[in-house]
């Protein structure tokens, strides 16, 4: 029988939201029946630990490999992707692996033709949005491609009661890393702070990191929350996906990065109840427009004329939206919406009929 296979690592920690997002998908694919062929999943943080046993997990995985089973990897693989697919196919096995990161955007660590070389040693790419699996074939990857749309979450935690919407004084959260090559556009957005909104932007972060930055009226900072602990308190109404520094468009590298990429922060919004507001050009703006779980805004001034005119009766309606969203995921349902559409291409156990 074939098998749907995956490898499990020392991960270090969960505070990275990529980590995170890698366990999470661990944790879907066992649910569906999928085998874990390294290592017990572990979380030591020193580093000569760390390259031990994950290389010990790849020669178990590479030992533990059967004629046509399917490994289901998590791109970027450091060290370890190309040998890892060219043993499976000594084996007799195929390869998917879904992208969570491109290192030829954001970070430059690849040109863009070493990339799609290094992902053509897989039979199967799962891109992070429809965005970015067009980008691929544009850009020369010849294997069948497919897409997940949003990274789920799954959490123990649930959200709160939210207090009820009131227009033209809605409540949006910016959670994250805090730091001027990110997200300097708050910056901006405070010296706007005499100009009349129609919103609070409530803060979670580590206020250090954009210096200069302080409470006001319109801006309220709240510090960092632990991921479990903001999902089941966050009183809001909307989760903000902006990067960069201008107010008018998300540029720099992270900027432009949401133009391919589905951010990590779009899901943990959506998994606290926060319908979401995003940059138009954003790949996840087809996604949130489709779902009705937010809007897209061109600039941030957008956002203010927007919120402006949001009735409570047009909110409760994304609100419904989010809630219904929210539940996908947490039991991994867009992970397992690309695992069924990726059957109809390499030999598994997941049938396409399968709800």
């Amino acid at each position: 029988m074939n098998r749907i296979c995956f490898l499990t690592r020392n991960y270090r920690g969960l505070a990275n939201a990529g980590n995170k997002a890698k366990t999470d998908n661990e944790d879907t694919l066992t649910d569906l029946g999928a085998i874990n062929l390294g290592l017990t999943r572990s979380f030591h943080r020193n580093k000569v630990v760390t390259f031990f046993l994950d290389l010990a997990g790849v020669i178990r995985c590479c030992l533990r490999l059967k004629r046509g089973d399917v490994l289901f990897l998590q791109y970027p693989v450091k060290k370890y992707f190309a040998f890892l697919c060219r043993m499976s196919h000594l084996k007799g096995a195929k390869v998917a692996t879904v992208i969570h990161d491109l290192g030829s955007f954001r970070r430059k660590k690849l040109t863009v033709a070493k990339e799609i070389s290094r992902l053509s040693h897989a039979d199967y790419i799962i891109g992070s949005n429809e965005v970015m699996r067009q980008w691929l074939t544009d850009h020369g990857l010849q294997r069948p491609t497919g897409s997940l749309g949003l990274f789920d979450y799954r959490s123990e935690a649930m959200p709160c009661t939210h207090s009820p919407y009131r227009q033209g004084h809605a409540r949006v959260v910016y959670a994250g890393s805090l730091a001027m090559r990110k997200n300097a556009f708050i910056l901006k957005l405070q010296e706007q702070e005499a100009q009349a909104k129609s919103y609070e932007l409530h803060l979670y972060g580590n206020r250090d990191g954009l210096p200069g930055l302080k409470d006001s009226s319109a801006m309220v900072i709240h510090g960092f929350s632990p991921a479990d602990a903001f999902i089941a308190h966050v009183d809001a109404d909307f989760g903000l996906v902006w990067d960069g520094d201008a107010l008018d468009d998300c540029t720099g590298n992270f900027g432009e990065y949401l133009r391919y990429n589905s951010p990590h922060k779009a899901s943990f919004y959506l998994r606290a109840g926060l319908p979401i507001i995003t940059w138009s050009h954003s790949a996840i703006a087809p996604i949130i427009l489709r779902e009705g779980i937010g809007m897209v805004i061109h600039s941030l001034d957008d956002m203010n004329h927007q919120l402006a005119s949001l009735t409570p009766e047009a909110y409760q309606e994304m609100k419904g939206n989010t809630d219904r969203i929210l539940q996908k995921l947490q039991r991994g349902g867009f992970l397992s919406d690309a695992l069924i559409e990726m059957s109809r291409h390499l030999p598994s156990p997941l049938s396409p009929q399968q709800p």
